[in-house]
């Protein structure tokens, strides 16, 4: 460890050791500091969790009773000498970087974050530091993603088409920020809007927030059966595997993830149709969010860490990468097969 390192790897997850805390730790510890309510970043079993407070709804979803210690965005609290602050990371509702500073040296640990524009979240920040910690989920340069405007065309379209069949828009998606994000953008006059019994709690979490989303419904409240034939049914991918699917008859199935980029992704996951959209930095995103820093060293997380720290090199930064437990958007896939499929979940 270098004596300047106010973040470093430990069995628990990345440590503060000025601070004696935590950043979204994967097994329990005394004090975490939370970036935001995925499965793989917030866990249970800590004994106090620190996060920004427009996470507060989610995480509450999601861990139930935790004891938890909110902070607004930029607002700065000291402990153990070092200044920790929050700084919206664009990633889902409440997500945040998190800004260090002791010693006159300036980290900041990014969680995952996007630099797109979402209308469900605070938009990414870009915190200036001497060392920035960022994620590299979808760090390859064949990852480059649309314009909202584009991608909500072709859901939209897809949808209309459907209705025009008499059948089911079934769009496998996460319970938790990629729901909502679709729900913000579709047009809501061409049909009903079903969501499965995991997405509902994070959409009043979101509503909570202030947050914009069109009326939906579960599917045991639709009383005419013909309404199943126009609707846009958001579920979890382990719903599509499952028997709940079959109360919609005839269907179209989409899945809606950033691994969509892929060819033969939507092919191997027994898709209709693949749309491409991502809660997570395409690899322009990265880079920009990475130079608007002013960083003279980058540390890569989850993803493609060798790829990434190799390309900062060249650019002439210090770069390295951290061991974490961290997934990607695959974590909320196996989260959602946990979830039960039943319509009253």
């Amino acid at each position: 460890m270098k004596p300047q390192d106010l973040v470093v790897q430990r069995p628990e997850g990345l440590y503060c050791p000025p601070g004696d805390f935590y950043i979204d730790p994967w097994r329990p510890v005394p004090r975490a500091v939370i970036t935001h309510a995925h499965a793989d970043h917030a866990r249970m079993g800590n004994g106090h969790y620190l996060a920004a407070a427009p996470a507060e709804g989610v995480l509450r979803a999601r861990l139930g009773e935790i004891e938890l210690q909110t902070l607004p965005y930029g607002e700065a609290i000291t402990h153990h000498g070092v200044r920790v602050s929050l700084h919206p990371a664009g990633h889902v509702l409440g997500s945040a970087q998190v800004r260090l500073e002791h010693g006159g040296q300036v980290w900041v640990a990014s969680g995952d974050y996007k630099v797109a524009p979402d209308r469900t979240c605070d938009p990414f920040e870009p915190v200036r530091c001497d060392v920035f910690i960022t994620e590299s989920t979808f760090g390859l340069p064949i990852y480059r993603w649309c314009a909202d405007h584009e991608l909500f065309a072709q859901i939209n379209g897809w949808w209309s088409r459907n209705v025009l069949a008499g059948r089911a828009s079934v769009l496998a998606c996460y319970s938790f920020g990629k729901a909502q994000r679709i729900l913000s953008g579709v047009d809501p006059t061409i049909g009903p809007i079903i969501v499965h019994g995991a997405v509902r709690p994070l959409n009043d979490a979101y509503r909570a927030a202030g947050v914009a989303l069109p009326d939906t419904r579960m599917v045991t409240e639709v009383k005419d059966r013909a309404e199943l034939r126009r609707a846009l049914v958001l579920c979890p991918p382990s719903a599509v595997a499952s028997t709940w699917l079959r109360r919609f008859g005839e269907s179209s199935t989409a899945f809606a993830s950033g691994w969509m980029r892929l060819r033969g992704a939507r092919r191997r996951g027994g898709y209709d149709r693949g749309f491409v959209l991502s809660d997570h930095a395409d690899w322009p995103g990265l880079l920009r969010a990475i130079g608007a820093t002013g960083a003279q060293r980058v540390i890569v997380t989850h993803g493609s860490v060798p790829v990434m720290v190799r390309y900062l090199q060249e650019q002439g930064l210090e770069a390295e990468g951290f061991d974490t437990e961290y997934g990607d958007d695959v974590v909320e896939a196996d989260q959602s097969a946990q979830e039960p499929a039943g319509e009253g979940t």
